[in-house]
């Protein structure tokens, strides 16, 4: 479903309806329809764009580049002719724009979506006869809303539990990535072995040649090699090995990949190097590479330590579980308020222009939810006073950044590191908006789980997994 988000002016709800109630300020005229659709009317004199539309053909004077005439002797009248009705349309339109965003401010209007044209009620603009215009928009208005957030509202935070064997596969990731190559005796399936290889038969040769048992498609020719040592020579069919992948086979003999299919069956592996990776003893010079010097004393406090970098990584999986939960709960509570459903639609076809109307009908409803979730989360904002500082989105940034190296392995990222990656990060705009939004997501969500009722469930992991299984 393609992702719509909602323009929300959230500011005070309208109060004492009625359906002829009008208000004219400035020269915008407002007509509710119902709560929650209202017509907005802009009355824009001629007389009142002339000043602006005099200085903006006066600009246009300066830059023209007309044939006949030096830059800037174009006479008025010319411009006038030329440029007047396309200038009058973009102050017009500034004006309009101007208007109708200092009456939502100034009104305190909460409002969905952004002002559409009237389809049914603009009357026909007259540039050179009018003397005034008059422009008609829709506008879609925030319900009011009441979702009390107390502990009659339960929702369950999933604490999910870390297993001996995901403590036992973290280990056993830390010790393949932190070993070293050694050289080896006897040859074994994952070793890498160097030497020189050479058609028996033909002008191929090569003299620094690497190949791993393993990486072979044919095992019958990677058994040729399993048990030798070095200054051993193994008969075998390059083709056979790797199953005629021309890739493969052009990259092992050095040659072009049109050559392959002249290649003969029959070539010789002289063996000189065995070298096999041997993975990391659990010792303390493990410890410190993955904690740091002196964090961890031994293999117990390894592993405590490891469950408790796993328990972190897994409260993102639970604090989303325990948003969605909200969502459905508080979001449910709205199930009979009205919302201006025929505007949103009108809006998003006329926002998005890839979307049709079948497919805006069938995610119409998912959007609507991510509106009503909109809205409740601005209410819980506004309700607790929530402010988002420059500190929080650097702190979001930071655990972002500190995320991305625990992936790697890496978890002791020295605090100045994080501070210039969080930095850069933060260069971007997009990732800066992102991480805007996730800070006050979070605060959000904080809100709400101590307003509610939360009861603790611990779980494993896979019963978790089963949890969004029963949700498709």
């Amino acid at each position: 479903m393609q992702e719509i988000k909602f323009n929300l002016y959230l500011c005070k709800p309208i109060k004492n309806f009625s359906k002829t109630l009008i208000y004219l300020i400035m020269n915008v005229l407002r007509t509710d329809i119902d709560a929650v659709n209202a017509k907005l009317t802009v009355q824009i004199a001629k007389t009142d764009c002339n000043e602006d539309l005099e200085k903006e053909l006066r600009s246009y004077k300066k830059k023209a580049n007309i044939p006949g005439f030096r830059p800037g002797m174009v006479p008025m009248g010319m411009i006038k002719k030329m440029y007047g009705k396309y200038a009058l349309v973009n102050i017009i339109n500034q004006k309009i724009s101007d208007s109708l965003y200092q009456y939502i401010k100034d009104n305190d209007l909460q409002i969905l979506g952004e002002p559409l044209p009237n389809e049914e009620e603009q009357k026909e603009i007259n540039l050179d006869t009018d003397e005034s215009f008059e422009y008609v928009f829709d506008i879609a208005l925030a319900p009011e809303i009441n979702v009390t957030l107390d502990k009659k509202t339960k929702i369950t935070y999933y604490d999910i539990e870390v297993s001996t064997e995901m403590i036992d596969n973290q280990v056993k990731s830390y010790t393949g990535r932190f070993g070293s190559y050694e050289s080896a005796e006897n040859a074994e399936e994952k070793d890498m072995i160097k030497g020189s290889v050479k058609e028996t038969n033909g002008s191929i040769e090569v003299a620094d040649a690497v190949l791993c048992p393993a990486y072979m498609k044919d095992k019958e020719q990677a058994a040729l090699f399993v048990g030798a040592k070095k200054a051993d020579k193994i008969a075998f069919s390059p083709k056979k090995a790797y199953e005629d992948n021309e890739a493969e086979i052009a990259a092992f003999l050095k040659i072009k990949k049109d050559e392959v299919k002249n290649i003969s069956d029959n070539f010789e592996f002289t063996i000189n190097e065995i070298t096999r990776y041997k993975e990391s003893e659990i010792d303390q010079s493990l410890f410190d590479k993955v904690f740091g010097e002196n964090s961890v004393k031994d293999e117990n406090e390894f592993r405590e330590k490891i469950k408790e970098n796993i328990k972190e990584s897994l409260k993102s999986n639970s604090e989303y579980k325990f948003a969605l939960d909200a969502k459905a709960a508080l979001t449910k509570k709205l199930d009979k308020v009205v919302f201006p459903e025929a505007f949103l639609k009108r809006w998003v076809l006329a926002t998005n222009k890839n979307m049709s109307e079948e497919t805006l009908e069938k995610d119409f409803p998912s959007m609507l939810t991510e509106l009503k979730w909109q809205v409740v989360c601005d209410k819980v904002a506004k309700e607790n006073e929530i402010k988002i500082e420059e500190n929080d989105v650097i702190e979001q940034a930071k655990i972002a950044t500190k995320a991305q190296f625990a992936q790697y392995g890496m978890m002791n990222i020295p605090d100045d590191v994080l501070d210039n990656y969080a930095k850069e990060t933060l260069k971007k705009e997009d990732a800066r908006k992102r991480l805007l939004e996730k800070a006050l997501e979070d605060k959000i969500l904080a809100a709400i789980k101590s307003a509610v009722k939360v009861e603790e469930k611990s779980i494993s992991i896979d019963d978790f997994g089963k949890l969004f299984e029963e949700k498709k």
